[in-house]
Parts: structure tokens; sequence; C-alpha cells
């Protein structure tokens, strides 16, 4: 545990009394600045980046739907795109049931259609 910890001497912080100069006060400052350096570097990892990433995939899900797509909605309705105009989709739910919902709340692509109409996953 010593041969770890000795790798990083900044985070350890000096034991109270010593420094014998006086120049504790910047040691302290410069520990607490890694720390808070490390903190931010790993929430950023974590979080932020993974959010940033979940965002840009889920526009990019959203652009690609079209005619002929089997969607879920945020509400849980299932239905089939008949068309997409701007920021709406018109979805058929049942026989004579057409819906009209934005593009944003599409939840999930359930399955793919191509031009020819064969189902891709």
């Amino acid at each position: 545990m010593t041969g770890i910890m000795s790798l990083f001497p900044l985070l350890m912080g000096a034991p109270e009394g010593a420094s014998g100069s006086g120049g504790g006060g910047s040691t302290q400052l410069v520990t607490m600045l890694v720390t808070f350096g490390l903190i931010i570097v790993v929430f950023y990892f974590l979080v932020i980046r993974p959010q940033n990433r979940k965002q840009k995939d889920a526009k990019k899900m959203l652009e690609s739907v079209r005619r002929g797509d089997r969607v879920v909605t945020i509400g849980g309705m299932h239905g089939s795109v008949e068309s997409v105009k701007d920021d709406f989709v018109f979805l058929k739910v049942d026989e004579n049931v057409k819906l009209k919902f934005n593009k944003s709340a599409i939840q999930t692509v359930l399955e793919r259609r191509d031009d020819s109409g064969v189902t891709k996953e």
C-alpha cells in the first residue's frame, strides 16, 4: 500500500507540522486543486460524455425514421409509420386509425423497412 501511495504524493498531503518553512498552505492548495480536477475529469467521462452520445444517437434515430418503420412512442403506443412531415409522424395503429405525433415522441424503432419493403434489423 505504501508503494502505491508514493506514486501520488500530491494526493496524500503533508502531515500537520511537517513543513518547517510555512509552505504547507501552498501544498494544501495544490492538493485540493488536483483533487477537484480529478473529480471533474471522472465526472466528465462517467456522466457528461455518455449523455451527449445518447442524445446524438437519439437524434440520428429520429432523423432516419421513414414510412413503414415499426415504432414505439414514449407513451407506449405501438404502430407503423404512415408518413413523416417536418416534425410530425403519422402512425397507423389499427386498420382505420392514424394518429399524429411529434417526432420527439418516438422512443424506439422496432423494425426498419428498406425501400423495397424488406424488414431490416
